[in-house]
């Protein structure tokens, strides 16, 4: 087994926690996969795995050989593309991650324009509400909302997101409509956010202010709270493009705007910069000009 194919069988074990699942992925029996871990290890003086009767782990040392592996192939995958001319042409599997509802609303309908456009191109797509690791996890792109931290990721700025209070026009006409963040308190508040009896919601351009509020009604899910909120329920928090077309139809009416915080960023992030595969940076392109399009992202 040369070096290339090990590498391609520590990977594959890695992620499926199980040389012979590992092994299937490669094309290889579980033996032959176990041969060439138990190599690699011996080559490099170091245990890469905890092995047990039913699954096996990576060790710390694993972790980061797993990181410079998955590093290496794509250095290579990206120099095999270029001298096949992918570079021009993008192919292959698009990984991406994103926050749920954005996905739902914006990134979805983008994606699959951009499949109908480049048909050699197919997409995996993960939508969670927690920032991933990108290499440790192996996304090509990332849709991230907030202020970025200092890293080696490539950014590209697509719009910003408002953190607004919202509830329907019949519910500020039966309860009145609050002034200042602190009026909030008389209100009836639905929370999208973990079990507590309290939320602290946050206002001021540099959230100074703060108001703590006991909700009357706590869901785990934000799409939940926003329909609660549709039926004039009560007041919920959400960020702005949760309600795009609750905004421009009236059904919800945002309030205390000027309390608001700074708006949120929203970029589309990824590893390798201008030498990133074509299939990323087309898509790069593509999504920045439909997302910076939408009224309600800017």
């Amino acid at each position: 087994m040369d070096r290339l194919q090990s590498l391609e069988v520590f990977i594959a074990v890695a992620e499926a926690e199980s040389f012979s699942a590992g092994a299937r992925r490669v094309g290889l029996s579980a033996p032959s996969a176990t041969r060439g871990i138990n190599a690699l290890e011996d080559r490099l003086g170091a245990r890469l795995f905890t092995r047990t009767t039913r699954r096996v782990r990576l060790t710390d040392v694993g972790k980061t050989y797993l990181e410079d592996a998955r590093h290496i192939l794509a250095q290579l995958q990206a120099a095999d593309d270029a001298a096949a001319g992918a570079a021009s042409n993008p192919v292959g599997v698009l990984r991406l991650t994103c926050p749920n509802e954005f996905g739902r609303i914006y990134v979805a309908p983008v994606l699959t324009d951009f499949l109908d456009t480049y048909s050699d191109v197919s997409a995996d797509v993960v939508m969670v509400d927690r920032v991933v690791n990108m290499v440790e996890e192996g996304f090509d792109i990332a849709v991230r909302i907030g202020p970025l931290p200092s890293s080696g990721l490539v950014a590209v700025r697509v719009g910003q997101v408002r953190r607004m209070v919202c509830a329907t026009p019949d519910y500020f006409k039966r309860n009145g409509l609050p002034k200042t963040p602190a009026d909030l308190v008389q209100h009836q508040i639905v929370a999208a956010a973990p079990v507590s009896p309290f939320v602290d919601w946050r206002f001021g351009k540099d959230q100074s202010e703060t108001v703590r509020l006991t909700p009357r009604l706590r869901v785990s899910s934000v799409a939940a709270a926003i329909s609660v909120a549709r039926q004039g329920w009560g007041l919920t928090r959400v960020l702005s493009y949760q309600i795009g077309t609750d905004l421009q139809d009236g059904t919800l009416q945002p309030i205390l705007e000027e309390h608001e915080p700074e708006p949120l960023p929203i970029h589309l992030v990824h590893l390798e910069g201008r030498r990133a595969p074509a299939k990323v940076r087309t898509f790069i392109d593509f999504a920045r000009q439909r997302l910076r399009a939408v009224s309600v992202l800017n």
